[in-house]
């Protein structure tokens, strides 16, 4: 996951701020219309999938970690209680102003999880990758506060409420089990990010988070030399809690020292171990 914080902002003296600046986040994925967390702003309209198949359900929670060794008339029952809904890149999932108790299962795509503060300012809290979960559900200690939760790619995501969370999942010991232990990790992957935005220099964040992106990801074309990792300087700004000229400052440095490869909304890993070392 990518590390938080900010650098310090143009004019002023200090040390981290934790959040990056409103410029880098001026212009994502949704283009020119205004920021999601804009007054008055409305969330994007969702699709919702077709529930009308069994196999089109169950897709969505197959292969998902927390049901590995589940039945298949046990999955079809759980699918069956978590329709299947679609969003696209830049899209909300969630914000503040939802307030009823929902658990996402994140099956394809990429979700950033973020606050804003009250001059516009975002603070990136989690990454959230295929196969895990995700939103508002006090029963299993998950709060998203103020958060907001975007789409970083198209993403496809089972809901469910929270009488069938608690009907299907925390009375399954094998599902709760896993379930404790996802929060575990994310748990001790903030406490990772929070050292890094006190401890490490905004070169060494861009380097960490594109480390851990490419983490995630494996080379889509065919003969390319690494794994590439489809955002923008933007969006790579966003998640290391820097502005986007400082990002392609030093996006172009690593690249001029042939540890990456840009490309319009693609940036091509080639050298991981001396970029490991850039990370500190």
């Amino acid at each position: 996951m990518p590390p938080l914080g900010a650098e310090p902002r143009a004019g002023t003296q200090g040390g981290y701020c934790l959040a990056d600046s409103a410029e880098a986040l001026a212009g994502p994925a949704w283009g020119a219309a205004p920021p999601p967390w804009a007054p008055g702003r409305r969330e994007e309209m969702h699709r919702m999938t077709d529930a009308g198949e069994d196999a089109e359900r169950t897709w969505c929670i197959s292969e998902v970690d927390i049901f590995r060794d589940l039945s298949e008339r046990e999955m079809e029952a759980i699918a069956a209680a978590a329709p299947m809904k679609t969003y696209a890149a830049g899209e909300l999932l969630h914000s503040p102003t939802q307030s009823s108790e929902v658990l996402f299962i994140l099956k394809r795509g990429r979700v950033r999880i973020f606050r804003v503060s009250a001059d516009g300012r975002a603070l990136t809290t989690a990454i959230i990758t295929p196969g895990t979960i995700f939103g508002e559900m006090v029963l299993l200690g998950q709060r998203m506060y103020d958060n907001f939760a975007e789409a970083l790619d198209e993403v496809t995501v089972c809901v469910m409420s929270r009488a069938d969370v608690h009907r299907f999942l925390l009375s399954d010991a094998r599902i709760s089990s896993r379930i404790t232990e996802i929060l575990g990790r994310r748990l001790t992957d903030l406490e990772q990010r929070l050292s890094d935005s006190v401890f490490k220099s905004v070169p060494q964040r861009i380097a960490t988070t594109l480390l851990t992106l490419a983490a995630e990801t494996r080379p889509r074309v065919l003969g390319a030399r690494g794994p590439q990792i489809a955002l923008t300087h933007q969006q790579i700004a966003a998640l290391a809690g820097t502005s986007r000229e400082t990002t392609t400052k030093v996006l172009r440095d690593y690249a001029g020292q042939g540890l990456i490869r840009l490309a319009r909304g693609r940036i091509t890993v080639l050298d991981t171990e001396r970029l490991n070392d850039r990370a500190g």
